[in-house]
């Protein structure tokens, strides 16, 4: 392989080091040159077991050796960096969301498109293939016409003092597990999705949103009933229901890189189950990132890219502003 892909990691975060670091050493052509964290000794620990150099966050940005920077920063400070990145020449992966208001996301996005720079949204979910199999059963008209989309990604509470607490830093479920089911939504409904109404549970000291549940409503009117939340058992899924079957799938958001996924397809005196391979989306996302940058962009690929993460920022935005909210007393961990 020619060109290699020289990573910076920008912000050594628990997804950095439990799932897109061990990834990212097994991806062919690429290797890490610099890690950034706010403290320099975890800066240090993660350069020593994944590769590359401990830096500052500045040192990092400037770096002539980075062609792409991997951003895991809390949400609050994903545009300040990312657009730091763009502007030095750097191609940006960003965790999930792009940033905190859609005014910001398009920013990023236009500058990106108009730098000729790859710039992704990182919902590695995206690049599992169960969802394309899901997609062609529908298709295929298996369900009949499509009614009703509806998905759950809630987890328990995060500890005390966790950075998803806290106002300053972008926290609360919505930007952190419900973006999942508005980003499956699109990826199932399509574009132009509208939010109907919105219900979040809030902190009442803080104002952190702790679940949430939305309804939105596609051009050709399928329902879209999505629920979230830091408040519950694990549960990660989706449904889609027709006027001839419905289809089921379970772990639909963070299947471990084993795991066989299960589609339950059940029709009038019929039931059907579909065993799938098993895919790392994680390793995935990663490749067909660090492939777009060493290969040349394809442009439609990008920009569907830039369009998904403008649509969820925008959905996102609406929830909120729709939303009911709904007090609660010591929803924060204290």
């Amino acid at each position: 392989m020619d060109q290699q892909v020289a990573w910076g990691v920008l912000g050594c975060s628990g997804i950095a080091e439990r799932r897109m670091l061990p990834a990212l050493d097994e991806i062919e052509g690429s290797s890490v040159v610099g890690m950034a964290s706010r403290t320099p000794d975890r800066a240090e620990r993660f350069a020593a077991r994944h590769g590359g150099t401990a830096m500052s966050y500045e040192q990092l940005i400037d770096s002539p050796d980075i062609d792409a920077v991997y951003l895991s920063l809390p949400n609050s400070l994903h545009f300040e960096w990312a657009e730091r990145a763009l502007r030095a020449g750097k191609h940006v992966l960003c965790e999930k969301p792009m940033t905190v208001s859609a005014e910001r996301t398009d920013s990023l996005t236009a500058l990106a498109a108009d730098r000729g720079l790859v710039l992704r949204e990182n919902f590695a979910f995206l690049h599992h293939p169960q969802h394309e199999v899901v997609r062609e059963l529908v298709e295929r008209g298996r369900l009949g016409r499509l009614r009703t989309f509806s998905s759950a990604f809630g987890v328990p509470s995060p500890p005390v003092g966790d950075i998803r607490y806290d106002p300053a830093l972008g926290a609360g479920c919505l930007l952190d597990v419900g973006v999942y089911p508005i980003r499956a939504a699109q990826l199932m409904l399509g574009s132009g999705l509208t939010v109907a109404g919105a219900t979040l549970r809030v902190d009442a000291d803080t104002g952190v949103d702790m679940a949430g549940h939305a309804l939105l409503v596609s051009e050709n009117g399928i329902f879209a009933d999505l629920e979230f939340g830091f408040q519950h058992s694990y549960r990660s899924r989706y449904a889609l229901w027709g006027d001839a079957g419905h289809l089921s799938l379970e772990r639909a958001f963070t299947p471990p890189a084993e795991h066989r996924p299960l589609l339950r397809l059940e029709e009038q005196d019929h039931h059907e189950e579909f065993v799938l391979d098993a895919s790392h989306q994680f390793r995935d996302s990663l490749a067909s990132f660090a492939g777009a940058v060493r290969d040349g962009r394809t442009p439609e690929i990008e920009r569907s890219w830039l369009r998904g993460a403008r649509e969820t920022a925008r959905l996102v935005e609406a929830v909120q502003e729709t939303a009911t909210r709904v007090k609660q007393r010591g929803a924060v961990p204290a």
